[in-house]
């Protein structure tokens, strides 16, 4: 079975086994929402155990999460570093246009032709995510995830055709 990663814990919260979760998804409210199955996953990348959520709020750049049947701190320090992930079978169909994470990341970066480099990571700073690309001999490039920028991605032949607008390229 797949898994996809939708966060991190970094750390606890509490003594009431709360945990701070650094979230890797769009979909937080949906992923960490009571009742909501995930998969918990070592620092190691080994599969733990299936835990479900018990209470989910957002705490400045957090999400702080509480595990069923796990209500002190004593029962959840050991977490500390692990993943949580969600299952294949679980992922949500999205609209024309929305892309998972998993989808992107690997991407092929096209600018008027010619392979400039990979997505390798994306971040979410505020207002809209920023796509890292891996460049070769040249530092990574930041691309904003907005219609000026990235104009087409297209999944089934791996590769994203963007405008590098002037100023977003440091090195030209």
């Amino acid at each position: 079975m797949n898994y996809f990663n939708v966060g991190r814990i970094v750390n606890t919260q509490g003594l009431q086994g709360e945990m701070r979760v650094l979230s890797v998804t769009d979909f937080a409210q949906e992923r960490f929402k009571k009742g909501t199955k995930l998969a918990l996953f070592d620092d190691k990348d080994n599969f733990v155990m299936t835990v479900e959520i018990a209470s989910h709020r957002r705490h400045k750049n957090f999400d702080i999460i509480k595990f069923k049947g796990m209500y002190h701190i004593n029962d959840v320090e050991k977490f500390k570093g692990s993943s949580l992930k969600v299952a294949e079978e679980d992922l949500s169909e999205l609209d024309d246009g929305e892309f998972y994470y998993h989808e992107i990341i690997g991407l092929d970066i096209y600018e008027q032709g010619k392979k400039i480099g990979q997505i390798k990571e994306i971040l979410q700073p505020g207002a809209n995510d920023v796509w890292v690309v891996k460049r070769h001999g040249k530092r990574d490039l930041l691309l904003p995830y907005i219609p000026s920028v990235i104009l087409a991605v297209d999944l089934n032949r791996g590769r994203v055709d963007v405008d590098v607008l002037e100023g977003l390229d440091d090195e030209d």
